[in-house]
């Protein structure tokens, strides 16, 4: 994988490429980073994977907690896919970056060859059910951090009373990978950082409405899977019934075969970068 920088305003931006030809601009999920979509990605296919990481994610800095939004990262991926050399790339991304992804096709179709929405979060609203965690994680955070003087202090008592939720409970029965996920913020650093991406998204959406979903017109591959209470299935379903030109794979989730998962995302990729 090799690294960039982005600069916009007084924000620098990491970038991460590998393969080489036509480009997919692939991005990652809330509190991802750029491993992610390079995980799935084929190789050997004639294509380049790059990531542009999100304010607040991976090595990009975050700048100004007030400024993190689903418009502001689609923004900064405008503007970065606007310095590209060659042809239009395909835009795409998982979980939030789905949503990016989303949001650019319908605000600025003419930039795009193509659209992929793996394992989406949201359709067209603001702060979805299936973000309820994300939004208690944020709030417990949020408490935690007003006890301690130090973003760094030890988080496992907000973990423990998370843990004890109905909530919580509901999803390890359900899709014990998101769980892994959901617990995994109350150890990420910076502390605060953390806690303000997950306000802010768990509150956010795309932008854009099922209408101008509709009316996309480009080819687009949408990914989804089952046993995933936070990118359930028939939000996937939902997509693919609006979009036209689209195509539904429906994949092993990573709950019930992280493998195979892999595996199977790697596959309905290669078959649509193929194939436009």
């Amino acid at each position: 994988m090799h690294r960039g920088t982005f600069t916009i305003g007084d924000v620098r931006l990491s970038t991460a490429s590998s393969g080489d030809g036509r480009t997919c601009l692939f991005l990652h999920g809330l509190c991802g980073a750029a491993s992610q979509p390079a995980e799935v990605f084929p190789s050997d296919t004639g294509w380049r994977c790059l990531t542009l990481e999100s304010r607040g994610h991976g090595e990009s800095e975050c700048g100004d907690f007030a400024d993190l939004s689903i418009r502001r990262f689609a923004m900064d991926v405008a503007s970065f896919a606007a310095s590209l050399d060659g042809p239009p790339p395909v835009i795409g991304g998982i979980s939030m970056g789905a949503a990016i992804a989303l949001r650019l096709a319908a605000t600025s179709p003419e930039m795009w060859s193509g659209l992929i929405l793996a394992r989406p979060a949201w359709v067209a609203g603001d702060a979805p059910d299936t973000l309820a965690a994300h939004r208690q994680i944020a709030a417990l955070l949020a408490a935690h951090l007003t006890e301690h003087d130090s973003p760094e202090h030890d988080s496992n008592a907000a973990r423990q009373r998370f843990e004890g939720t109905k909530l919580a409970k509901a999803i390890a029965r359900e899709s014990p990978d998101n769980l892994v996920s959901l617990l995994g913020f109350f150890d990420r650093q910076p502390l605060d950082q953390t806690q303000a991406l997950l306000a802010a998204i768990g509150h956010d959406g795309p932008g854009v409405s099922k209408h101008e979903i509709a009316t996309l017109d480009m080819p687009t591959l949408i990914i989804g899977t089952s046993h995933d209470a936070v990118h359930p299935l028939a939000m996937a379903r939902e997509l693919a019934s609006l979009i036209p030109r689209s195509r539904l794979a429906e994949i092993t989730s990573k709950s019930e075969n992280p493998g195979a998962y892999v595996t199977e995302f790697s596959q309905a990729l290669r078959q649509f970068l193929t194939e436009i």
